[in-house]
């Protein structure tokens, strides 16, 4: 005798619906760019930004010094190399020689800040006040 069978039903497959998925897309589409228009622009205030200008009256510089510092921290006194260590008693010396003393600080394009720094506080230990930084590079030593 064979036992009783007992028939079990064949469960139907999951399907995925595609097409209520795809309105909760549309849906959600439509609410951002609803959201994105209705953003208030940011509204700005013009600013002119300050440009530095080179000197355009040269015969106005020519008591003016400038020393260059240049990649391996070497400098340059109106385009004579010398020593850091020389530095302060050249400025002493320029400061007391000129009675309006004034500094330009240039560098080349791989000066150091450091050293930059330091002829800085140089100028500023000799009570020069009258001096401005470069804004672009020069050739080392010109």
């Amino acid at each position: 005798m064979e036992g009783n069978k007992i028939k079990v039903p064949k469960r139907k497959q999951a399907r995925i619906e595609i097409i209520p998925l795809i309105d909760v897309i549309f849906f959600l589409l439509a609410t951002f760019v609803l959201f994105t228009l209705s953003l208030n622009r940011i509204q700005s205030v013009p600013v002119d930004l300050p440009v530095a200008n080179p000197n355009p009256n040269p015969e106005e510089n020519k008591d003016s010094v400038t020393i260059q510092v240049s990649a391996d921290d070497s400098l340059f006194w109106n385009k004579e190399p010398m020593e850091m260590a020389d530095l302060p008693s050249r400025i002493t010396a320029y400061k007391s020689q000129t009675e309006d003393p004034k500094v330009l600080i240039a560098g080349d394009e791989k000066a150091r800040f450091g050293a930059t720094v330091q002829v800085l506080d140089e100028i500023r230990k000799a009570g020069i006040v009258k001096f401005s930084v470069e804004t672009r590079t020069r050739p080392t030593g010109k």
